[in-house]
């Protein structure tokens, strides 16, 4: 009998070790239904932790694009949280799910849904439940997702400390500059049919290229307009070798802002994305916070 206790406790144990030692999903509803969130393993009350939000495509869900990015997988190796919302349906056609992101992308439906107050409701609403570290506040978005957060920059200046951007495209229309200067990472396929990476129009609503969208947000940041050229980078699976190019902003640029651009050369919308795709991103989104 005392054999078959000791089995049970160190059973036990060992099942919470292993819980302990991978990261916790969970589901959180911010006021639109329940959504992915993850906390890494060594998630510490006591320590300020980054915090990452993913933001899908026309048509996607958060889960849906996370199975395609594969960000949350990395949330114990580098430690943040994680969370990826769902946009709203459509009330027409295939209902599909969108962000209200610019005029362009993607409430093709003019309903009345304000996301860019309600990705911030997700940011303060985490800042209540973990202790978020206010100047690692990033977001990701591909396509309808990356339009959105680029939305997001612009009008949560002072929460968002950097983005990155997969096929998605900034404002058109000139604005003044944001209060605070905030990191704008771009990335975009040289073939992409659907969000050209020249610019182009959806419904005759025009959209900026990556190129312009990444100097309009070097000169938001005060950045020169001289970018510079860097390293090769391997972002696709099925194009051989280092395929993307990366072209920097960041000289003479306010403290906490940057701008850059990765292009894929001959990436279509929805890339095959190399096996490093999504530790590339985390990186660089947690090589640049705020500077509050």
């Amino acid at each position: 009998m005392k054999n078959h206790l000791r089995k049970i406790l160190l059973l036990t144990a060992w099942f919470g070790l292993t819980l302990s030692a991978t990261s916790l999903a969970q589901n959180i509803d911010f006021g639109r239904g329940e959504v992915l969130v993850k906390v890494p393993a060594s998630y510490e009350a006591s320590e300020a932790t980054p915090l990452i939000i993913l933001l899908h495509g026309y048509t996607s869900s958060g889960q849906n694009q996370d199975s395609y990015f594969k960000v949350s997988n990395l949330a114990d190796d580098y430690g943040f949280l994680f969370v990826a919302p769902d946009g709203m349906q459509e009330t027409g056609g295939a209902q599909n799910r969108y962000w209200n992101a610019s005029d362009a992308c993607c409430n093709f439906f003019s309903a009345e849904v304000d996301d860019s107050a309600y990705i911030r409701s997700i940011i303060d609403d985490m800042k209540q439940r973990f202790n978020v570290d206010s100047n690692r506040v990033y977001l990701i978005g591909h396509s309808n997702g990356g339009f959105m957060s680029f939305r997001m920059a612009y009008e949560h200046s002072d929460s968002v400390a950097a983005i990155a951007s997969l096929a998605g495209a900034n404002h058109l229309e000139e604005r003044e500059a944001p209060i605070n200067p905030v990191h704008v990472l771009q990335i975009h396929g040289t073939n992409d049919e659907t969000i050209g990476y020249q610019g182009g129009d959806i419904m005759n609503n025009r959209y900026p290229g990556a190129l312009n969208s990444v100097r309009r947000w070097a000169d938001y940041n005060g950045c020169s307009q001289n970018g510079v050229g860097r390293e090769l980078r391997d972002l696709e699976a099925s194009l051989p070798g280092h395929e993307s190019g990366v072209l920097k902003f960041e000289v003479g640029c306010k403290a906490g802002g940057s701008a850059e651009l990765w292009t894929i050369s001959a990436g279509t919308h929805v890339p095959v994305l190399s096996e490093t795709f999504a530790a590339q991103i985390v990186e660089w989104l947690l090589a640049h916070p705020k500077n509050n």
